[in-house]
């Protein structure tokens, strides 16, 4: 019913940089390119800034008689502990990979990093025993909606709960920003055409108007800026400039996007990860930007080399032609203390 979830994400090649080690970076340690790993190193990355990832899994423990080898997310809890090591080396994190692909996320193949982290997201949820522990991970992602869907012939309405674990924006072939891309996100459409929608009252398809309204906002907020476009069979990259804010509040960013039922308080998000493309569509490196805490360094990971960089660094990956463009945002809400709080809020 829905024409927003029924965008594909197109996939994107990576390939292999050199994978040189620059040496001990406090607080920051690199992945090997492992069999074209950028793609699944960067998300690592993603995810040991996302602390509340790690301090959940630590919580499990996987009961015995599972295939280690398979587990995602007993592989991710380790790697992920290994990361938080004080060794100045580069994170072992091959069994990791392997895990992916005994679970069809397969090396030396080019993958698209949004479907990688839900692939990731689902795995946790299907492969953990604990139940309860699994729903507080994916809770931490969880944006709660409403469709509303009207009928411009006889102005009735349907309704549909509904969540994501990322906020899936188009972004504009010229200029664009975050606010605008939110913005368009949440107006309303109109559906029509092959998009027509059955309305019950009607008995038959008809144009409609749809709109979505947020039921409640994430702990962590992933912001997923589709730069990729089918055009004629082919898919083509969006090089274009996308500016983004290191906070913001969403409901002064978008001030329609609410739904009446909507009863958070504390909607202010801090930016702590950016996974960016470099490249071309088929043919193209992934990096990151992260920092472990809004009093933190921001740092740059790109496989085995890391270096502490600026925030200006990082808008660099606004984009523009022949720049690295930023693909994901990671948004955390709320405040924090030193980079940890007693009790998550997602």
């Amino acid at each position: 019913m829905s024409a927003w979830m029924s965008g594909r994400n197109w996939r994107i090649l990576s390939f292999r940089f050199s994978d040189r080690y620059s040496g001990p970076v406090t607080g920051m340690r690199g992945l090997p390119n492992h069999h074209l790993s950028c793609c699944v190193n960067t998300l690592l990355q993603t995810f040991s800034a996302t602390w509340e990832i790690g301090d959940l899994l630590d919580k499990w423990e996987a009961a015995g008689g599972r295939a280690d080898d398979r587990n995602v997310p007993l592989q991710l809890k380790r790697v992920l502990a290994a990361m938080r090591s004080d060794s100045p080396r580069p994170a072992p994190h091959r069994d990791f990979l392997l895990s992916l692909d005994r679970n069809c996320v397969r090396l030396n193949t080019q993958h698209d990093a949004d479907e990688v982290f839900l692939s990731i997201l689902n795995f946790m949820q299907q492969q953990m025993d604990d139940k309860p522990l699994a729903l507080e991970i994916q809770n931490l992602y969880r944006i709660s909606a409403k469709t509303y869907l009207e009928c411009l012939e006889c102005s009735s309405v349907q309704t549909l709960n509904t969540y994501m674990l990322g906020l899936p924006l188009h972004v504009k072939e010229d200029h664009d920003s975050l606010e605008g891309c939110m913005t368009s996100f949440f107006e309303h459409q109109e559906l029509k055409g092959i998009n027509c929608c059955f309305c019950e009252k009607c008995g038959k398809k008809t144009v409609s108007k749809q709109a979505v309204k947020l039921l409640s906002l994430p702990r962590i907020l992933c912001v997923h800026l589709k730069r990729f476009r089918n055009h004629e069979g082919s898919t083509q990259k969006l090089d274009c400039h996308v500016t983004f804010p290191e906070t913001f509040d969403f409901p002064e960013t978008v001030k329609d996007a609410f739904s009446s039922d909507f009863a958070q308080n504390d909607c202010k998000y801090t930016l702590h990860a950016v996974v960016v493309h470099s490249g071309y569509a088929m043919f193209g490196h992934y990096t990151a930007y992260v920092r472990h805490g809004a009093d933190r360094p921001w740092y740059y990971a790109d496989d085995s080399h890391v270096q502490q960089v600026s925030w200006e660094d990082v808008q660099s990956s606004y984009g523009g032609p022949r720049r690295h463009t930023a693909y994901m945002l990671m948004y955390r809400r709320g405040p924090e203390d030193n980079g940890r709080q007693p009790e998550l809020s997602g």
